[in-house]
C-alpha cells in the first residue's frame, strides 16, 4: 500500500508560477539557493549522466546578459520589439539560475533522453522554489536558442545549450489562476 504525502500532491495540482516581470527584492542568497539547487539535481538522469549544470546569474550578471542580448537582437536583424522582448528576461530580474544541457556521449542513453533530463531540471527546480516559498518562473526565448549568445554571452560549448533560465525571487503580485487541461480530453485509459 503506498505511504502518500497528501500535502505535496496538493502543492503539486495547484503549483502556479509566478510572472517574471512580477518578482522582486529580496532574492534569495546563496544558502537559500542551494537547497533549491540539490532538489533540482535529484531529477531523473538515466544512466547517471548528468547531462545538465546550473550557472547563477545575480544583478550584474544579468544586465551584462541583456546588453548581449541587445547585440545579438541587432546582429541578427530582430525587430525592435524581438529584442526588447527577449532583453527584458535579463533586465527585469535580480536572480535567475540559466539550466545548461551538457550532452554526453553514451552508447546507451540517447541525447533526447537527456534532453528530456534537462528539462525535468527546469520544473524541478521551478517547483522546489515554489515549494520554498519563493516566486519563480521559467523563461526561454529566442536568447536562449541563439548560439552566439550562447557562446557570447555564457561560454557554451557546442555540446551545451540552455535548457531554461528560472527566475527566483520574492513573489510581487499573485496571478489570476488560468483554465487547466480537461483532463478527460488529454487522458486515454487502454486496459487490454
Amino acid at each position: 500500500m503506498p505511504d502518500p504525502n497528501p500535502d505535496a500532491l496538493s502543492f503539486l495540482q495547484t503549483r502556479r508560477s509566478r510572472p517574471a516581470k512580477t518578482l522582486r527584492a529580496p532574492w534569495p542568497d546563496r544558502a537559500a539557493l542551494e537547497p533549491l539547487l540539490t532538489a533540482a539535481a535529484r531529477t531523473p538522469d538515466h544512466g547517471k549522466l548528468e547531462p545538465w549544470r546550473f550557472i547563477v546569474l545575480e544583478q550584474p550578471a544579468l544586465a551584462r546578459l541583456a546588453d548581449v542580448v541587445q547585440a545579438r537582437g541587432k546582429a541578427l536583424g530582430l525587430d525592435q520589439e524581438q529584442v526588447d522582448k527577449g532583453r527584458a528576461q535579463y533586465d527585469q530580474g535580480g536572480l535567475a539560475v540559466v539550466v545548461i544541457e551538457v550532452q554526453k556521449p553514451s552508447e546507451k542513453i540517447p541525447p533526447l533522453e537527456q534532453t528530456y533530463s534537462a528539462g525535468a531540471v527546469c520544473l524541478a527546480l521551478l517547483n522546489a522554489a515554489l515549494a520554498a516559498g519563493w516566486g519563480a518562473n521559467w523563461l526561454s526565448g529566442w536568447p536562449a536558442h541563439d548560439r552566439g549568445f550562447m557562446r557570447e554571452a555564457l561560454d557554451l560549448k557546442d555540446h551545451e545549450r540552455i535548457a531554461g533560465l528560472i527566475h527566483i525571487g520574492t513573489e510581487g503580485a499573485v496571478p489570476p489562476e488560468r483554465p487547466r487541461p480537461d483532463m478527460d480530453s488529454i487522458t486515454t485509459w487502454l486496459s487490454a
